[in-house]
C-alpha cells in the first residue's frame, strides 16, 4: 500500500468497455470494504507484453485524478 493509502487491486478483464464499467461500478459498491475502481482500456500485444498507455473509461469511489503518477 502506498503512503497515501492507495494501492492497486487485482486487474480484471472485461469483454467490452461497457461490461468493464458495469463490473467496476458493482465492485465499488460492495460493503465488504471501501473500494475504488477505475476501469480502463488499452491496446497492445499480450504475447510480447508491449502495451500502449491506458485510457480511463470510468471512476467509481475515491479514485485519484492523476493515475499516471502511480507505480
Amino acid at each position: 500500500m502506498a503512503d497515501d493509502g492507495v494501492a492497486p487491486g487485482e486487474a480484471l478483464e472485461g469483454l467490452s468497455a461497457n461490461a468493464a464499467v458495469m463490473r467496476a461500478e458493482a465492485l465499488s459498491r460492495k460493503s465488504q470494504a471501501a473500494t475504488a475502481r477505475s476501469p480502463f482500456s488499452r491496446t497492445g500485444d499480450p504475447s510480447s507484453g508491449d502495451f500502449g498507455d491506458a485510457k480511463v473509461i470510468g471512476k467509481f469511489g475515491e479514485v485519484p485524478d492523476d493515475l499516471s503518477s502511480r507505480p
